[in-house]
């Protein structure tokens, strides 16, 4: 697959001091809304997405760079990786927007090709694109990768036994990756209920959904927002700025966990207590 980069003029040329975030999945929804609130706030920002000249006018508004890459096929990573080494930008954050919940339908019912395939999108592809990118991070600082859980990952989330797997697997990797590199911030953020085209999948596979069709279809037509986009931003920043000894290896619950403002310090000094906390552990009961 060729490679399109997009830009706006040569300002990658113009900002070497300037903090460099690379977003996997840029045409998420997700993807864009971090994207955009990024380049706001001065960072340089590159992005992947299959198909670059659907967002070629949002890449030129925000001044972001578009790379085509389609995280199922490994030329196309390769051609990637590639195209981002030749812009000489190292990267200090790393942001992982794709997935997909298809295939949706009980394990043995689907077809297996596309659970496995599920589960390199969701899980390996984006482990295999930071292998790659690791050696172009910013030298002699401390890099950030994020990436996000989601439904079922604490609990069983009956017909999607590959998406849930799959976020289990870098729940699990986080905690490795902190352990074993020490330049290295990862961290994982389950953001709850978020108003996104995901939820298509899940509509448009109605039975085989099971009861997530129901709860889906009651969310997207309530009044309930939901998670913000600005909340998302706010979160991985968040662990950002809190860095390694307090965001490393954990999972986080945007929604349910203590991070907000005047909340913070209580969360702060139970991560720094309980090294285990927001991770995944099973323990004696000793009541």
């Amino acid at each position: 697959m060729n490679i399109s980069i997009k830009s706006s003029g040569d300002f990658l040329s113009n900002v070497a001091e300037q903090k460099t975030v690379f977003i996997l999945g840029l045409s998420s929804d997700i993807g864009l809304e971090l994207a955009k609130r990024y380049s706001e706030k001065e960072f340089v920002v590159i992005g992947t997405c299959r198909d670059s000249t659907k967002i070629q006018t949002f890449c030129k508004e925000n001044q972001i760079h578009s790379i085509s890459c389609d995280v199922s096929d490994d030329k196309s990573i390769s051609s990637a990786i590639l195209s981002y080494s030749n812009l000489h930008r190292p990267w200090d954050i790393f942001i992982s927007s794709v997935g997909t919940m298809t295939p949706i339908g009980k394990f043995v019912e689907v077809t297996f090709s596309e659970w496995e395939k599920s589960v390199e999108v969701n899980a390996i592809k984006q482990l295999s694109i930071l292998h790659a990118l690791f050696p172009f991070r910013r030298k002699g600082a401390m890099c950030h990768v994020a990436f996000f859980a989601g439904s079922g990952t604490n609990g069983p989330s009956p017909n999607y036994s590959a998406y849930c797997a799959s976020k289990i697997f870098l729940i699990k990797m986080c905690e490795l990756l902190d352990d074993e590199i020490s330049d290295m911030n990862p961290f994982i953020i389950g953001p709850g209920w978020v108003r996104t085209k995901i939820h298509c999948q899940t509509l448009n596979s109605e039975q085989q959904a099971g009861s997530n069709f129901e709860r889906t279809q009651e969310f997207l037509e309530s009044d309930y927002p939901g998670t913000s986009f600005d909340e998302i931003f706010n979160c991985i920043n968040w662990c950002i700025k809190q860095g390694k000894p307090i965001a490393g290896g954990r999972n986080f619950s945007l929604v349910h966990d203590l991070w907000h403002d005047n909340e913070a310090p209580i969360l702060i000094k139970q991560l720094i207590e309980d090294k285990n906390k927001f991770k995944m552990r099973r323990f004696k009961n000793t009541d």
